[in-house]
C-alpha cells in the first residue's frame, strides 16, 4: 500500500503541472474523462455490485445503500456533470480586481488554483467522479479517499479516469485514491501537513465532527443537512403539499433533503391531512408534535427533541405546528444546520422576512430545498455544500476550489 506521504509528493508534482495547464488542456482531459466513464460501465457496475453485497451483508440501511448504489443512468449521469465541468468558464487566471495606483504600480487580483485538495467522503461513489473533475477544472491535485463500503466502485472509476487523463497529456497523479479505508488512513489524511492545502469532508454529521475537531491541516466544512420547510397561513396549500413531498421524498438520503416540517397554526389542520396522505404514499413515518398529533391521531408518533436535531437520510420527517412566523424562526435558529430552508408563503413581507433573517447557506421562498446542488445553480458538479462562511459558503464549484494571488506591475517605484 502507497504510503500517504508518497501520494502527497506525487500530488504536489502534479499539482504545479496542473497549474500551469491550459484551459483546453484540461477540457480534453475531462471530456477523456467522460468518454471512459462510458466505457467503463460493466467494469463500474460489476465493481458496485460487489460493493452493494457486501453493504447488504453488513446491514447497510436502504438510505445508504442508495447513496452506494450505481445504474447505468446514474453513471451516465457522472459522465455528463464532468462533461458540463469541462464546459465551464476557467476560473484559473482570472483577474477579478484591477486597478493602478497614484505612484503608477499596477495591482491586479488574479484567481488561482488551491493546489492540493483532499476530500475524504462515505457510501457516495458519484462523489469520486464529481470531486476528480472539479479539481482538475480548477487546476488542482486531488487525493481521494472514499469510504470502505464503496472501495470497489471508487477503485473502478478512479482508474478509469487516471488512464484517461494521462491518455491526454496530463499526470494521472492529479487524480489519487486512497485505498486503504482504515481509520488510521483516514487520521493521517487529516494531518498530511506540507502536502494538503485544503481537506474537505463531504458525509455525515459523524465523519464532519471527526474531520474538524481531528484534522490539522485547513478544513472546509460542508454541511449535514437538516432542512426544513415553513408553510405559513398565507400559503397555497396545494403547491406546498408538492414542494414537502418533493423535499421529503424524491431523495431522502442527500444532504438537500427536508427533515423537519412546520406549519402554521391556521393552516395545520387543512394541510396536514392533506401531505399527510401524500407521505403516506412513501411510507414516511411522521414525528410530530402534540398539536400535529391532535390533527393527525396515532398514525403519528411523539417528536423528541432529538428528533428536531436530526439529520434523517431517510423516510422519517418531524413535523411541529408553530404560532407563527416569529416561532417558525427561532426554531430553525436553534436546530437548522445552515444549510438549506424553505418558506411556502403568499405574503410578500414573510418572504422577505424569512430571506433576511435566516442564517443558512441557502434560503428559498416558494420552491423545494432539493435544488440545493452544484448542477442545478449551474455549476457543473460540486465537491459539496459548504455550511461554514470562510471561505466558500454553498454549492462549492469550480470557483470555490480556487484562491487569489496579487500580481503588482511597476517600473522601478520604490517605497520610501
Amino acid at each position: 500500500m502507497e504510503s500517504l506521504q508518497r501520494m502527497g509528493e506525487k500530488a504536489k508534482a502534479a499539482a504545479r503541472i496542473l497549474a500551469a495547464a491550459q484551459s483546453a488542456a484540461k477540457d480534453r482531459a475531462l471530456t477523456a474523462v467522460a468518454a471512459a466513464l462510458r466505457a467503463s460501465v460493466p467494469a463500474i457496475l460489476a465493481a458496485n455490485a460487489e460493493d452493494l453485497a457486501a453493504g447488504r451483508a453488513a446491514g447497510l440501511t436502504e438510505g445508504l445503500l442508495d447513496r452506494l448504489a450505481l445504474s447505468q443512468s446514474r453513471i451516465e449521469g457522472m459522465a455528463r456533470g464532468v462533461e458540463e465541468v469541462s464546459l465551464l468558464a476557467d476560473p484559473v487566471g482570472r483577474i477579478d480586481q484591477g486597478s493602478t495606483r497614484p505612484n503608477g504600480l499596477q495591482i491586479y487580483r488574479v484567481r488561482v488554483p488551491l493546489g492540493v485538495i483532499g476530500i475524504i467522503y462515505e457510501a457516495r461513489p458519484n462523489v469520486t467522479a464529481d470531486a476528480a473533475a472539479l479539481c482538475l477544472k480548477a487546476g488542482n491535485a486531488v487525493i481521494l479517499r472514499g469510504g470502505k463500503e464503496a472501495i470497489r466502485s471508487n477503485q473502478a472509476i478512479a482508474g478509469c479516469m487516471r488512464a484517461a487523463v494521462e491518455e491526454a497529456g496530463l499526470p494521472a497523479d492529479c487524480i489519487q485514491l486512497v485505498e486503504d479505508t482504515s481509520r488510521e488512513s483516514a487520521n493521517a489524511l487529516m494531518r498530511l501537513n506540507g502536502y494538503l492545502d485544503v481537506l474537505i469532508p463531504r458525509g455525515g454529521a459523524g465523519l464532519i465532527k471527526a474531520v474538524v475537531e481531528q484534522a490539522t491541516v485547513p478544513v472546509i466544512e460542508t454541511g449535514t443537512g437538516n432542512c426544513h420547510v415553513y408553510v405559513d397561513e398565507t400559503a397555497d396549500l396545494d403547491m406546498a403539499a408538492d414542494i414537502v413531498y418533493n423535499a421529503k421524498t424524491s431523495r431522502p438520503s442527500v444532504c438537500n433533503a427536508m427533515e423537519t416540517l412546520l406549519v402554521h397554526k391556521d393552516a395545520a389542520a387543512a394541510f396536514l391531512p392533506a401531505v399527510g396522505a401524500r407521505l403516506a404514499e412513501k411510507q414516511v413515518e411522521l414525528r410530530g408534535c402534540p398539536r400535529t398529533k391532535e390533527i393527525l391521531g396515532e398514525s403519528v408518533k411523539p417528536a423528541s427533541e432529538a428528533d428536531y436535531a436530526a439529520e434523517f437520510l431517510d423516510y422519517i420527517l418531524a413535523v411541529r405546528v408553530v404560532d407563527g412566523l416569529d416561532q417558525a424562526l427561532e426554531h430553525i435558529a436553534r436546530y437548522s444546520s445552515g444549510h438549506s430552508e424553505c418558506i411556502v408563503t403568499g405574503s410578500y413581507p414573510n418572504a422577505r422576512r424569512f430571506e433576511r433573517e435566516v442564517d443558512a447557506a441557502a434560503v428559498y421562498v416558494n420552491a423545494s430545498t432539493r435544488f440545493t446542488d452544484g448542477g442545478m445553480f449551474g455549476y457543473g458538479a460540486e465537491i459539496g455544500i459548504s455550511t461554514q462562511k470562510l471561505h466558500a459558503r454553498g454549492p462549492m464549484g469550480v470557483e470555490q476550489l480556487t484562491s487569489m494571488k496579487y500580481v503588482v506591475r511597476g517600473d522601478g517605484q520604490i517605497r520610501e
